[in-house]
C-alpha cells in the first residue's frame, strides 16, 4: 500500500478525535501546476547534463516558483503548525493526569480528562506518538516530492526554517516524554500484563559512550533521542528542554543561561544561546521533563544518587548566596 493511502486511511480514523493533519492531495495539486507547466523531468536533466545541450521548448521551473512558493509553502507551514500544536496540547494534557495525585487527579477526572485508567492512557499514548511520525513521514515526503519536482534543495531549506520555528513534530519535547511515559508504565510493578504494549521497540538505552530513548512504529522511520548533556558530558539528570529540542541538566541549562536556579530559565536574558545550536532566546520556554526524570531516576539509581548528592551542596550554596544578596539589598547595604 502507498503511503498517502495509508496516510488518508489513518486520519479518516480520526475524524471523531478531530486531529488536524497534512492535506497531502491538496499539496499535490499544486506540485502537478508545475509538471502542466513543461517542468523537466529528472532523466530530461540527467540528458541536459551529459550532452551541455538546451532542452528545445522547455520550460524550467527556478527553485523560487511563484506557483509553489505562493500556495505550497504557506499552507504546510499552516498544516505543520496545527498539527504539532494539536499533539502538544494533547500530550500534555495526559501526562497531566498521569503525573497528578490527589485532589488534582480527581479534580481533572470531574472535568471529563481521560480517566486513570492505565490502559487507556496506554492507548491515548500510542495513539498520540503514531499521530506524531505519521505526520511527520507525511510532511518528509511532500517536501522530498517538490524538491524532486523543482530539482531543487527548497524542500531541505524549509524543514530547516521548520525546525528554527520549532514546528517540527519530532523536535517536540512532549514525544520523549511519551515514550518516557510508555517505559514508565510498562514497567510499572503489577501492570506488566494488563497494559498493552505502546511501542514494541520503543527501549531507554544507557551505555558509558550513548544513552538515549529509541523508538520504532513504522519501518520507514527510527526515532533516537540522545540523552547526554553535551555541557556536563554525562546523563542527562533533572532533565529539561529547550524550545530548539536539546536536552540539558537543569544546572547545567542555568549555567549556560547565565542565572541561578533560584531564579530559573525563565528569567534568562532572551540574547543567551543554546549551546549545541546558538539559537537565542530557548530559554523562556523551556520544559521539564518528568518523566524523563523519573525513568532515568528508576534506571540508574546509583548514579543519580550520586548526581543528586552533588547537586544539593551546589543548590545549596547559590540559595544560600541569593538569600544574603536579597537581605543586603532590602538593608541598603
Amino acid at each position: 500500500m502507498k503511503f498517502s493511502k495509508k496516510y488518508q486511511e489513518f486520519m479518516q480514523g480520526q475524524d471523531q478525535r478531530k486531529l488536524p493533519g497534512v492535506g497531502l492531495k491538496k499539496l499535490k495539486k499544486i506540485l502537478k501546476k508545475c509538471r502542466r507547466r513543461g517542468c523537466p523531468s529528472q532523466s530530461q536533466m540527467a540528458m541536459n547534463q551529459a550532452t551541455g545541450q538546451p532542452i528545445a521548448n522547455a520550460h524550467v521551473c527556478p527553485q523560487h516558483c511563484q506557483v509553489c512558493d505562493g500556495s505550497f509553502f504557506p499552507s504546510l507551514l499552516e498544516e505543520m503548525s496545527m498539527v504539532v500544536g494539536c499533539f502538544n496540547e494533547r500530550a500534555r494534557k495526559l501526562l497531566e493526569v498521569h503525573l497528578a495525585s490527589g485532589f488534582q487527579k480527581y479534580f481533572m477526572w470531574m472535568k471529563g480528562k481521560p480517566r486513570g485508567n492505565h490502559a487507556l492512557l496506554i492507548q491515548e499514548g500510542k495513539d498520540l506518538v503514531t499521530y506524531a511520525l505519521i505526520n511527520a513521514i507525511a510532511i518528509r515526503k511532500i517536501l522530498k516530492k517538490y524538491d524532486k519536482i523543482h530539482l531543487s534543495t527548497q524542500g531541505q531549506a524549509f524543514k530547516s526554517h521548520a525546525q528554527k520555528m520549532h514546528i517540527e513534530i519530532l523536535q517536540s519535547p512532549w514525544l520523549s516524554e511519551l515514550m518516557a511515559f510508555h517505559i514508565n508504565m510498562r514497567e510499572t510493578k503489577g501492570n506488566s500484563r494488563k497494559v498493552p504494549a505502546l511501542f514494541e521497540g520503543c527501549s531507554l538505552i544507557l551505555n558509558d559512550e550513548k544513552p538515549s530513548l529509541s523508538c520504532e512504529v513504522f519501518d520507514s522511520i527510527k526515532l533516537d533521542i540522545d540523552l547526554t548533556c553535551s555541557i556536563c558530558l554525562e546523563t542527562v539528570f533533572d532533565p529539561v528542554s529547550l524550545t530548539c529540542g536539546h536536552i540539558f541538566c537543569y544546572m547545567c541549562a542555568c549555567s549556560a543561561a547565565s542565572v541561578t536556579i533560584v531564579d530559573g530559565l525563565k528569567t534568562a536574558d532572551p540574547k543567551e544561546k543554546c549551546p549545541l545550536c546558538r539559537e537565542a532566546g530557548v530559554y523562556e520556554g523551556s520544559m521539564h521533563l518528568e518523566e524523563l526524570n523519573i525513568l532515568l531516576a528508576r534506571s540508574c539509581p546509583e548514579y543519580w544518587q550520586q548526581r543528586l548528592q552533588l547537586e544539593r551542596v551546589e543548590r545549596i550554596r547559590q540559595a544560600k548566596e541569593h538569600w544574603e544578596s536579597q537581605c543586603r539589598a532590602f538593608m541598603g547595604v
